[in-house]
């Protein structure tokens, strides 16, 4: 059987945006042609750059770190929620995913289209205003028991630093993982549910999260 995967990845470019609070991506050339006869490249940027995962360590003193989580929590059936279109700092409640997922099983995995990845772009307004996950709508998740939570920006919380916070105790406190800075388009949300989804970490031992490259692997 071919399997065709769909790339739901945001590319890790040189100053590109990211979360305000994360150094600027920078990468430099090592060594090239024909000098060296090699080339390769020196990064440096944050962990939580790009098409990342979050593991409890991230918010959680104590918790458990990336590569302490089995790779098969990484991968499973997806339901797309289609939130387009959702203004600058909305909030997204309970209520609007009860609406919208008014069935979903149990250990599930929740990928949020909100559109703001289709927009990803260094200003004000995308850095500082997305929208934002109400707590209690993290609380109706973990009450369904999911097993990983997207969105298509760099904050599952949005740059209101105090819910940010509190959405993501409440999410990696239940071992619920969350991946930040998908791509999203709005075809995605009219695909039949659910739809397989993969996004391994890469390995960082001891590290609080790690790029990942997500896809929906279509049959």
């Amino acid at each position: 059987m071919t399997l065709h995967f769909l790339d739901l990845s945001q590319p890790i470019i040189a100053a590109g945006p990211n979360c305000p609070a994360h150094p600027l991506v920078e990468s430099r050339l090592g060594a090239d042609h024909p000098e060296h006869g090699w080339r390769w490249e020196t990064l440096t940027l944050a962990s939580h750059t790009g098409s990342h995962l979050d593991a409890p360590l991230h918010k959680l003193a104590g918790g458990a770190s990336i590569d302490s989580l089995p790779l098969d929590r990484f991968a499973g059936d997806a339901y797309i929620v289609n939130l387009r279109p959702i203004g600058s700092r909305e909030w997204i409640a309970a209520a609007r995913l009860e609406e919208l997922l008014p069935a979903l099983p149990p250990d599930s995995i929740v990928l949020l289209s909100t559109g703001w990845g289709d927009r990803r772009e260094r200003s004000d307004d995308w850095l500082y205003g997305s929208p934002r996950l109400a707590p209690d709508a993290a609380r109706w998740l973990v009450d369904r028991s999911i097993r990983g939570l997207g969105i298509d920006h760099w904050g599952i919380g949005g740059w209101d630093r105090a819910n940010d916070a509190e959405v993501h105790t409440i999410l990696l406190e239940a071992s619920i993982w969350i991946c930040e800075e998908l791509r999203l388009p709005a075809e995605v949300c009219q695909m039949a549910m659910p739809q397989q989804f993969v996004a391994l970490p890469i390995n960082l031992p001891g590290h609080t999260g790690a790029w990942c490259r997500p896809v929906l692997v279509m049959r």
